[in-house]
């Protein structure tokens, strides 16, 4: 019976609604307000996990840190406007181009509206400082920097469009600072040296898709060829992601012209071209274990790189502290390991 129902009341502190659950010695805490309707549920579960995980990105409201992606079609200002409306806390958004119209044009809806400009905007992609003057002009929070580059991206041999990864970090993250606006580094990420060396370059965080693909926390399900085991990863550009819906970051409806504006129409404006493939990745293993060796990696890195932090590393980038050197074919080579007849590569 409802009597027996322990439950908080809206607006209570996690800390009193943490020893209410505690008493109660039950599972579930449910709050509600004062027409005796749910609007949250504590779990114990969350004790533990707060225990477990004490560094998580959360909110003041001890909730945790949540992004979304949206396009650049009129249909996803209302997503963002219900996304917002349920606490999202940054909103990225997904084009392979984001010097378009259409992306300047929905970062400056999303700034106008009441429902959704509160909400940092992540815009994107681009790899150039001109590309990024638009964006930031329209009102972006944020970048995200690569364009073709990614371990599943075909886009620089199929579109002849992109630039390397180094050059466009280091350009747009230079440019980007004099505006106070941060960059992520998109692409190419494959070791905790990449890591290192993107954020020495101007960014202030980096995606690792290949990276984290082959986690037990990725989606998809393990299987075994040549007796390795491997997990299935897909490029967004790819026909077989574009069938699932990817093709919104390339193309536009039927008779419609791409993200570009060519105006291309009939059937040959809806045909889909692959800028990315699908393949495999290894097997990496819980998250829980491969997160602690990628920050333990990256702190070697910086360390022996002599810088503190990253803002260290970024005064030392600007003032000739920090140095980058182009490596010639032999200096790679021998940089690696090499003279061995065979060796067994593990990473922890």
């Amino acid at each position: 019976p409802r009597s027996n129902l322990s439950v908080a009341r809206e607006g209570v502190k996690l800390s009193q609604a943490n020893e209410m659950l505690k008493a109660s010695k039950k599972g579930k805490l449910p709050v509600v307000n004062d027409e005796d309707e749910l609007v949250a549920l504590i779990a114990r579960t969350d004790l533990q996990k707060n225990k477990d995980y004490p560094n998580a990105s959360k909110d003041g409201n001890k909730q945790l840190l949540v992004g979304a992606a949206i396009g650049t079609r009129p249909d996803d200002i209302l997503r963002a406007e219900h996304l917002a409306k349920a606490g999202v806390d940054v909103l990225i958004i997904d084009s392979s181009q984001g010097d378009s119209l259409y992306q300047i044009e929905t970062i400056r809806t999303l700034k106008s509206n009441p429902k959704t400009q509160h909400v940092d905007v992540i815009a994107g992609n681009v790899v150039t400082p001109s590309q990024a003057l638009h964006l930031i002009q329209a009102g972006a929070d944020g970048l995200r920097v690569g364009m073709g580059i990614g371990s599943i991206c075909t886009t620089q041999e199929v579109c002849a469009v992109g630039r390397a990864q180094a050059s466009a970090v280091y350009h747009v993250s230079k440019f980007a600072r004099k505006h106070g606006i941060p960059i992520v580094a998109d692409g190419g990420i494959k070791s905790t040296g990449h890591i290192a060396k993107a954020l020495c370059l101007g960014a202030s965080c980096v995606m690792m898709g290949s990276m984290l693909a082959g986690t037990d926390e990725a989606p998809g399900e393990y299987f075994y060829q040549d007796g390795v085991r491997l997990k299935r990863y897909r490029g967004m550009g790819s026909l077989e992601a574009m069938s699932k819906g990817g093709e919104k970051r390339y193309v536009w409806e039927e008779g419609v012209g791409g993200d570009g504006g060519s105006g291309i129409t009939g059937s040959a404006g809806a045909l889909k071209v692959a800028q990315g493939v699908s393949g495999s990745v290894t097997d990496k293993g819980t998250l829980s274990r491969y997160i602690p060796y990628l920050r333990q990696g990256l702190r070697h890195g910086l360390q022996d790189a002599g810088v503190k932090s990253l803002e260290d590393a970024w005064s030392g980038l600007y003032n000739g502290t920090v140095r980058f050197e182009i490596r010639s074919p032999a200096a790679q080579k021998e940089g690696g390991v090499h003279g061995l007849h065979s060796y067994q590569k593990r990473l922890y």
